[in-house]
Formats: C-alpha cells, sequence, structure tokens
C-alpha cells in the first residue's frame, strides 16, 4: 500500500505535515460558515437561489436556509473530533507546572 508521502515524489514530510494542518483547520472552518450563511440568508433573504432551491415547496428541506443548516451539520465532524481531543487532554495546569517546582515546593513545607 502506498502513503501519502511516497505518493508525492520529491515532497518532503514537512510539507505533508503542513498540507495536513491546514486541511484540518479548514475542515473546522466548514461549519461556522455554512451557519453564518444559514444566518445571513434568513435575515437578509435568499433572493433569487431561493427560488431555485425552493422549486419543492412543499418540503421541509426547500430553500438556501435549511440546505445551509444541512451543510454546517455534516460538517460538524471536525468540531466534535476537536471537542473530543480536548477532553482527553489532562488539565492544562497540570502541565504548565515543572516537575522539580513541585517537589521543591514538598520539601518546603507548610
Amino acid at each position: 500500500m502506498t502513503g501519502p508521502v511516497s505518493a508525492a515524489p520529491g515532497v518532503s514530510p514537512d510539507a505533508v505535515a503542513a498540507a495536513r494542518h491546514l486541511a484540518r483547520w479548514l475542515g473546522l472552518a466548514a461549519t461556522p460558515t455554512f451557519a453564518m450563511m444559514a444566518l445571513l440568508t434568513a435575515m437578509l433573504g435568499g433572493g433569487p437561489a431561493d427560488t431555485l432551491c425552493g422549486a419543492g415547496q412543499g418540503s421541509l428541506l426547500g430553500g438556501m436556509v435549511p440546505m445551509y443548516l444541512l451543510m454546517s451539520a455534516f460538517h460538524a465532524g471536525a468540531w466534535l473530533r476537536l471537542i473530543a481531543e480536548w477532553r482527553a487532554r489532562p488539565p492544562r495546569l497540570a502541565q504548565l507546572q515543572p516537575k522539580h517546582f513541585l517537589e521543591q515546593a514538598e520539601h518546603r513545607g507548610p
């Protein structure tokens, strides 16, 4: 099986890592972008696009606002992964305190 680095000859592993990092942040941008588009379309009106998308007026999913909300929900996976990663991390305070600082505090006593 061919890995992503070997599939692109001449590309450094650092460039592949940078591309993955950029793709992750772009994935996070999709959900709030579609949510904002739904909000703006609902407030300002969809204009001609709503007549195109709202051809089946009997449907609950007709129009641009529901379409943008669905797109926002479909792209929420990146946010759910990020939240899961944050919850799996240890508390930040424990990461900030050096081990030797804690040992010195124990030796001093109250």
